[in-house]
């Protein structure tokens, strides 16, 4: 271990970097840690304060208040790029505020705060600063997270990720108009924001929202990027009409929530609203719901998606959704299919149970006859011939809804992606030959036979 860092001749390389590099370096560990390299030599003794960032972890039981105000006292560096602080359970928030502050005053640029501490209030001069770009909020056990008093001044603040259990609408109100250039926001809150409303945040580009609120509404004229997750709990989109991309889940833990008009909500008042958009992301329980609408006979958007991916379970009861997505997407280009096993999605394993318990097992049966090319199996149980037989479907769907226009289709699992490229008719009835040989050979050696040919477009990358 002694000469880790050194050259043949024994000099320490590390060592001698200048100290730009090695606070560089240090500015990616929890503060406690850089600390430590102090005791390795003179050279090191003062490296760390230097480094343009504090980490810093407070718990109860190694928690010493006059530890953390010696760290302070020996921060030398003239500004602070990013400030970390993680609070437990157990800690005043005078601690927590006096190391806040110390950030503020250094001018810092990026904010993370993860504060534990029971009933903690968020102090007034945090809503103040001119140099705050980046600020993530995390309030764990905060009853409320409370209007500020004064103005909110977060002149340069482009990114605002927040996590708490109860905020209001006047809280968000506020916070907001004290934003004036916030492109990104980032929402994840429990109770009482029934209306997100993002009207007058002109410069808003982005909006990342965890829904776990019954009947809340999102006005976003001005996105362009929408990533929606709602949590069992339906969520209207009201105005989202300069999307260009979005992203959409539902995550529930149960078939029959599924009932009562469910379907037929989720279409008509969040993937209805996303029929301009031209890069679509739909997730696997999504996919799963749409299926229901289908069976159901409801009416089905239209979509002007020319980028469209699909995050799907390979199983029987995602079929008719995907299907019928596809079928209503007559100006798609780019097809991705990304096999995904994630936690919350519905229950049942096969057509068959998603059938039963809305009592439509005798509705159309050419659904029941598409989806029996997948046997009954679970998500981890799923082999590669099951995945084969998932493509030639999007093939097929592809060549009869489209009529041959040149589309790319891209499958991505286990970190590879597979991409077929085709312009008519014939090229995607050459896809489905060639798919279906993956059946039968290795992957690898039927790349080369694959590249070999003119018609397909056969890559892996």
């Amino acid at each position: 271990m002694a000469n880790k860092g050194r050259d043949g001749d024994g000099v320490d390389s590390i060592s001698s970097l200048p100290d730009e590099i090695l606070q560089h370096i240090l500015s990616s560990l929890q503060t406690a840690t850089a600390i430590k390299t102090s005791t390795l030599s003179k050279r090191w003794r003062h490296v760390w304060s230097g480094t343009p960032s504090l980490h810093l972890i407070l718990t109860r039981h190694d928690f010493k208040a006059d530890s953390i105000d010696r760290t302070l006292a020996l921060f030398k560096a003239p500004k602070m790029t990013s400030f970390h602080l993680y609070a437990g359970y157990h800690i005043k928030s005078p601690d927590i505020n006096r190391s806040i502050e110390f950030a503020m005053l250094k001018n810092v640029e990026n904010m993370w705060l993860d504060i534990r501490s029971y009933n903690y209030n968020i102090p007034e001069f945090l809503y103040f600063s001119s140099t705050i770009k980046q600020l993530t909020l995390s309030l764990v056990n905060i009853p409320d997270m409370n209007v500020p008093i004064s103005s909110v001044y977060w002149t340069s603040l482009k990114k605002l990720s927040l996590f708490c259990s109860n905020f209001s609408e006047e809280c968000m109100a506020k916070i907001l108009s004290g934003c004036p250039i916030l492109e990104t926001l980032i929402l994840e809150v429990s109770v009482d924001l029934k209306v997100i409303d993002l009207s007058k945040s002109l410069s808003l580009r982005t909006l990342e929202a965890t829904i776990r609120v019954p009947g809340t509404q999102i006005v976003a004229p001005h996105i362009r990027c929408l990533r929606l997750t709602s949590i069992v709990y339906l969520c209207t989109l009201v105005d989202v009409s300069s999307l260009t991309e979005a992203t959409l889940e539902v995550s529930v833990q149960s078939n029959e929530i599924l009932t009562d008009g469910f379907p037929q909500v989720i279409i008509q008042e969040m993937v209805g609203m996303l029929q301009n958009v031209e890069t679509l992301t739909f997730g696997p329980n999504l996919l799963k719901i749409l299926s229901v609408a289908e069976l159901y006979h409801l009416p089905f958007p239209s979509f002007k998606v020319k980028d469209l991916t699909l995050e799907t379970t390979i199983s029987q009861d995602v079929i008719p959704g995907l299907v019928r997505v596809l079928q209503n997407s007559h100006l798609l280009t780019k097809l991705t299919v990304q096999p995904k096993l994630v936690n919350g999605t519905l229950l049942g394993k096969s057509l068959d149970d998603l059938l039963d318990v809305h009592g439509l097992m005798n509705s159309d049966q050419r659904w029941r006859k598409e989806a029996r090319v997948f046997p009954n199996i679970l998500n981890w149980d799923v082999e590669p011939k099951h995945v084969v037989s998932f493509i030639k479907l999007m093939l097929k769907t592809a060549l009869i809804t489209l009529g041959g226009p040149k589309m790319k289709i891209v499958l991505q699992e286990d970190g590879q992606r597979i991409r077929f490229l085709a312009k008519t008719v014939e090229e995607y009835a050459e896809a489905i030959r060639w798919v279906h040989l993956l059946e039968n050979e290795r992957l690898g050696s039927l790349n080369n036979s694959l590249l070999r040919t003119s018609k397909l477009q056969f890559d892996q990358f």
